[in-house]
């Protein structure tokens, strides 16, 4: 490391902004080697991939609007819930497993 107290401001926007671009490279980098991975993976399997990215470069998930209300809710902890979508929580494969349906814990406000 290098000593920043003897710094100027100026000197020190000049140090943050350079470990800035320096990082932005590294990011890209980084992101190149992981798409190229993935499609050579989707390759290795007859699959394809497209890949989309905003303006920072930043990757983009397509048709997200925002949260999702949750649908169910744990009777044992209302904090936990769950929109339905995506990995079961563990709290409601429990409930499924002892035999009961999911529906049974819906949210009301549905």
């Amino acid at each position: 490391m290098f000593d920043l107290e003897n710094k100027s401001p100026e000197e020190l926007e000049k140090i943050i902004a350079d470990a800035q671009a320096q990082l932005l490279e590294k990011e890209k980098s980084i992101r190149k080697e992981k798409i190229a991975q993935i499609k050579e993976l989707a390759t290795a399997i007859g699959a394809t991939v497209e890949i989309h990215f905003d303006e920072q470069g930043k990757s983009r998930r397509g048709g997200r609007k925002g949260k999702v209300a949750a649908k169910y809710g744990n009777p044992a902890n209302p904090s936990e819930t769950w929109t339905g979508r995506g990995v079961t929580p563990k709290w409601m494969q429990e409930l499924i497993s002892a035999g009961h349906s999911k529906e049974k814990f819906k949210i009301s406000n549905q």
